[in-house]
């Protein structure tokens, strides 16, 4: 299987560059995949596709203003850092443009003399891991000088309206520099009539990222840091004894459920890293439902939705998308796939 297989052209004005005026108003493709048919709806109406004995799994994962600037040391020209993983103490992976500006031992400056980084590492690629130095405290810095991590498909500068809107009304860990965008539809309204539980998966800027690989079988994932807890855990596995649905919100969802179902062979309380790639032939052992967002061509997202509901039926779906001019990617609309 080719990665060119799960590319598609879209007009780019189909690209979402703003949320819908309220998280509910975006359009809801729901999509059966015995009857391969679809339907056309709104969000507000998921409630009519959901029942009392289903069972939504959310991503509580909190995006951070992942991205920062600075400059060198001495220089005035401005590098962007984009934070994308915590690995020790004040130690971070990071993301850095230009990164040839940031050698090994350069000192970054975000704010003189109180927020500062040293460069440690510098592989062939631009990520660098960076040994931050500041007074006070680490993340008031971030919340102070970080900006929210918009993907690149959204071409214009962050606003303060983005603080909020990309950011599920459910999230609660701090942790992502991308949002579970499946999530971003839901206001507390709505959740109050769907029975739902959530867990935490850390989305790392790697998952919206297109493939460069020939092969789908030659891609390895990059790990994200995933917990669920011991009452989520009962639920869901009760969940799985009874004849009700397990509807996944969103790929991350998704993932870190297979995930811990492949581990254990059931599901249990669990927390740790997981890099799993789920592509055509998986055997989904826990959802049978997903909610997501339309996903750019030839990512790890088309392939697991392309998993769960065949190829053929998503690219009828997507092809249907497009004629009907629906909004794509994070801003934009979404599916109930069943």
């Amino acid at each position: 299987m080719r990665i060119s297989d799960f590319d598609y052209e879209l007009p780019p004005e189909l690209v979402a560059q703003h949320p819908s005026e309220k998280r509910d108003e975006s359009r809801l493709m729901v999509v059966d995949r015995k009857s391969q048919s679809l339907q056309h709806c709104q969000f507000r109406d998921l409630a009519r596709f959901v029942s009392s004995e289903d069972l939504l799994v959310l991503n509580d994962s909190r995006v951070i203003p992942a991205r920062l600037h600075a400059h060198r040391e001495g220089r005035r020209e401005e590098i962007e850092v984009l934070l994308l993983r915590h690995l020790d103490d004040d130690v971070w992976e990071t993301l850095i443009r230009p990164g040839k500006k940031a050698k090994p031992g350069s000192r970054l400056v975000f704010r003189s003399d109180q927020f500062e980084a040293e460069v440690l590492q510098s592989p062939p690629s631009a990520v660098r891991r960076l040994n931050f130095r500041y007074s006070g405290e680490f993340w008031d810095w971030i919340q102070k000088l970080g900006t929210t991590p918009l993907p690149p498909y959204i071409d214009r500068e962050p606003t303060r309206e983005d603080r909020e809107r990309y950011q599920t009304v459910f999230a609660r860990v701090s942790g992502s520099v991308a949002a579970p965008t499946a999530g971003l539809h839901f206001t507390h309204q709505l959740l109050e009539q769907i029975p739902h539980c959530e867990i935490t998966l850390h989305v790392g800027y790697a998952t919206f990222k297109p493939l460069s690989v020939e092969r789908v079988k030659q891609h390895q994932m990059d790990a994200e840091y995933y917990e669920v807890s011991s009452e989520v855990a009962t639920r869901i596995a009760q969940q799985l004894k009874k004849s009700g649905r397990i509807i996944a919100v969103g790929t991350t969802t998704t993932r870190a459920l297979e995930h811990v179902f492949s581990k254990h062979q059931q599901i249990v309380p669990d927390q740790g890293w997981t890099d799993l790639f789920i592509y055509s032939g998986f055997d989904f052992r826990v959802i049978t439902g997903l909610i997501t967002n339309f996903h750019l061509p030839k990512t790890t997202l088309l392939l697991l939705v392309s998993a769960f509901a065949g190829k053929d039926l998503i690219d009828k779906c997507y092809r249907e998308a497009i004629r009907e001019k629906y909004r794509f990617y994070s801003y934009g609309d979404a599916m109930l796939i069943l």
